[in-house]
């Protein structure tokens, strides 16, 4: 089952969400590279600045979501950026005519299963001096998402609802240093838990929930598409989620740990 993705919910923790990609993005090295390539481009912006940092490259944004690429090409008024919709677990990175100087995925390989397998082909296909950069959520075993799989088995189409969960996730640190040392690059792996403040304003009800609607609920969200039966594990799952989140006088705490690894092909 293919996920939907509703660009108009992920977008609105954004700040929050692209934290992660300038903080990977800004330990890649490259000065002036001439294509760049973005996998996992999702809704456009991140990609744009890339476009901005680097203004001489070629940039290309490759995603499976015609959602998400229709609204990356309506921000993208000067057509700045390629925008391509592929399956990145078949897409082809030879199909560009070009050796990238710089692959970045940001919060997009946990998706694909097998990802790991997909690594080599995208580092061997770097120029000489090229740079590839990852970042994965780690928070397989938060209870965001431990109250997710929960609730799922007590629902009529439990059997359903755990497949569509157990799709992607994500490996250790470790693993990717490993897998980009054995490609020969240089290796520079590590992790943060960021603790996201959501709705210090009080304005929303449920702000994990609106969070996870945007991104680990979607398999759900395209499952159960009769309302009685979506509306029974929302409501179940967003009461779980109040009690494991709790407001404070600051807001919502979303602690989120994620993964990093940056790899230089010299």
């Amino acid at each position: 089952m293919t996920t939907r993705w509703d660009p108009g919910q992920y977008a609105k923790f954004a700040y929050e969400r692209s934290r992660p990609f300038h903080e990977l993005a800004a330990r890649v090295g490259a000065a002036e590279p001439g294509l760049v390539v973005d996998l996992g481009c999702g809704n456009g912006p991140l990609t744009l600045a890339l476009a901005q940092r680097w203004p001489a490259a070629r940039i290309v944004g490759v995603d499976s979501s015609a959602q998400m690429l229709d609204a990356a090409r309506a921000l993208d008024a000067d057509g700045r950026v390629e925008w391509i919709q592929g399956d990145l677990a078949q897409w082809d990175i030879g199909s560009l005519g070009a050796a990238p100087d710089v692959v970045i995925t940001n919060a997009t390989l946990q998706w694909i299963p097998r990802h790991l397998e997909l690594i080599p082909a995208w580092t061997a296909a770097l120029a000489a001096g090229g740079w590839f950069a990852m970042q994965v959520p780690g928070n397989h075993d938060a209870a965001s998402h431990r109250l997710m799989r929960e609730v799922a088995i007590t629902q009529p189409r439990a059997g359903e609802l755990e497949a569509a969960l157990k799709r992607g996730g994500s490996a250790a640190p470790a693993t990717y240093l490993q897998v980009l040392a054995r490609e020969g690059l240089s290796v520079d792996a590590w992790e943060t838990t960021y603790l996201h403040v959501l709705d210090p304003e009080g304005a929303q009800e449920n702000p994990v929930l609106e969070w996870v609607k945007g991104t680990g609920l979607r398999p759900v969200i395209d499952l159960l598409t009769e309302e009685h039966e979506r509306a029974a594990f929302v409501d179940a799952y967003a009461a779980r989620l109040r009690e494991a989140y709790p407001r404070t006088p600051a807001g919502v705490i979303l602690p989120f740990r994620r993964i990093f690894a940056v790899g230089h092909k010299r």
